[in-house]
Order: C-alpha cells, then sequence, then structure tokens
C-alpha cells in the first residue's frame, strides 16, 4: 500500500493553484528547493510525474491533471479532522485598495478558501489612504494598497503600471479638453493623472466622478470619459490610448502589504493572500 505525506499533497496543490514553485514556497513561508523536494516525493511515491516543468512556466502533467481532485479531497478530509478536534474558526479582516481588489479578487478569495475552508474572512474595499490610516489604528489584520506618499513599512507584492484607458472608438480631438473620469478625491491616482496632464500642458476636464473603480470603469465603456487605471482592474474591452492620444506616461506604483497578525494560522492564510495576489498581479 502506498502512503502519502500530507504536507507533500499540500504542496503540490499549491503549486498547481499558484502555478509556481515560488509562491507555494511563499504562502508556506520555506525555501523553494522544501517545496521542490515535497513535490518530488509525492511523484516519487505515485511513481508519476506531476508537472511539466518549463523555465518559466509550470504546468500540471495529465497525470497531475488526475491527481488533483483527489488530491483536494485527502487534504480537506485531513483539515476536517484537524478542525474537529480543535473546533474554533479563524478570523481575519482584510482591507483591500479599490485601485488593487478588480476582478482577479475573485481568484484570490477562491484560492485562500480551497486551502482553508474553515476561515472567516472580512474584506473592505476602501482607499489606499483610508486604509492605511485604519490599519495604523489597529482596524485591520492587513492591508493590500498602493504606495502613497512618504515610504512606509511592508511588503512590495508587484509593481503595477498605471494606463489610460478609454472604450474602443472614443473620440479625443487634440487641442480639446480631455474628458477625464476620476474617483472621488484625496485619491492618489487621481492626483498622478492630473499632476502628469498639467505637467505636459493638456486641458483637461473631470466630467465623472465615482465612488468606486467599478463606476469609474463603467463610464469609461459607456464611452463617456477617459481614465488612468491600474493594469489588474481595466474593465475587459477597454483599450489602451495614451500613445495614440499623446497622453504622458504615467507612473508605476508599488503595491504593498502590511500585516499585524501574529497568530499562526492567520499569518499562514495572510500568506497565501499575499501569495495569490502577487502571482495573479505579475
Amino acid at each position: 500500500m502506498k502512503h502519502l505525506d500530507i504536507d507533500s499533497v499540500q504542496a503540490f496543490i499549491l503549486v498547481a493553484d499558484l502555478k509556481s514553485f515560488t509562491r507555494a514556497a511563499e504562502a508556506l513561508g520555506v525555501a523553494q528547493s522544501a517545496i521542490s523536494l515535497r513535490v518530488k516525493r509525492l511523484e516519487t511515491s505515485l511513481s508519476r510525474r506531476l508537472f511539466d516543468r518549463h523555465p518559466r512556466l509550470v504546468r500540471l502533467s495529465a497525470d497531475g491533471v488526475t491527481f488533483l481532485p483527489p488530491a483536494r479531497d485527502l487534504l480537506a478530509a485531513h483539515q476536517r479532522a484537524i478542525d474537529g478536534l480543535s473546533g474554533c474558526e479563524r478570523g481575519l479582516t482584510i482591507g483591500i485598495s479599490d485601485h488593487v481588489a478588480g476582478p482577479t479578487l475573485t481568484q484570490v478569495l477562491n484560492l485562500v478558501a480551497r486551502h482553508d475552508p474553515r476561515l472567516i474572512i472580512k474584506v473592505h474595499i476602501r482607499t489606499s489612504r483610508e486604509l492605511m490610516e485604519a490599519y495604523d489604528r489597529g482596524d485591520y489584520d492587513a492591508v493590500i494598497v498602493r504606495r502613497e506618499g512618504e515610504a512606509r513599512d511592508g511588503e512590495t507584492l508587484y509593481c503595477e503600471p498605471l494606463i489610460w484607458v478609454a472604450a474602443p472608438g472614443f473620440d479625443y480631438q487634440h487641442g480639446t479638453p480631455l474628458r477625464l473620469a476620476n474617483l472621488e478625491a484625496p485619491c492618489a491616482v487621481r492626483g498622478l493623472a492630473i499632476a502628469a496632464l498639467e505637467q505636459h500642458a493638456i486641458a483637461w476636464r473631470e466630467v465623472f466622478v465615482g465612488g468606486g473603480v467599478s463606476a469609474v470603469a463603467s463610464a469609461v465603456m459607456s464611452g463617456f470619459a477617459v481614465a488612468a487605471l491600474g493594469q489588474r482592474v481595466i474593465p475587459a474591452g477597454a483599450v489602451s490610448v495614451g500613445e495614440v492620444f499623446g497622453l504622458p506616461t504615467l507612473p508605476s506604483t508599488d503595491i504593498l502589504l502590511r500585516q499585524a497578525a501574529t497568530e499562526r494560522t492567520s499569518k499562514q492564510a495572510i500568506a497565501m493572500l499575499a501569495a495569490a495576489f502577487r502571482g495573479l498581479g505579475s
């Protein structure tokens, strides 16, 4: 009878979900070599190759695809057995910047839920400035925000460019004020966009002010205005118009994780969240 090591099964699932040995190692807080060793040990136990490895790509093999569902069942049963003895649920309060969350938030939360189904997460979507102020007051276990103003402590998850976007066919005549859609002030992205336009003497007019990025995205896709948005929150169907309209290049900004959790399982959940954001944002 073959015996499977739970740690090796967990490593396999994480690599499959995050599509990276590096991200899986970050999520578990171990060296990448340890993840590679665990997966190799599992492959030896099964006498099957579970991944097709390429220099910049990790992909499940045919046997890996077949093994993934029962591997999830095994890990879930193992976790239920442990949770049945402890009888406790874990809770986290997370703040995520509106300019960061985007459509990939669904994928991120799905990954976290798979690996800790008893975790209760409260997620608040706010501006980066509001979240950093609330975090400093102790309102959040962790926040994921855009770096703003003076340098702050935190782990850089990835660097994201800002891009001028509009609906296909948006009509802009050079020499006329550029129609802008922005978040309500104070918003650092709004400030960066306006400063860039004024520095290059490009006339602008704010014609739409939204209370959230989804509202700004709707204004863009309606053909109402142009907006400066982070790459990961650009609405589907929008097009980059910076070069064709002769607009100034916008700066990239760091996406930071700040966390205050000290309990082991909470830190593990935040590490999983960070690894998922880093992987999906890269």
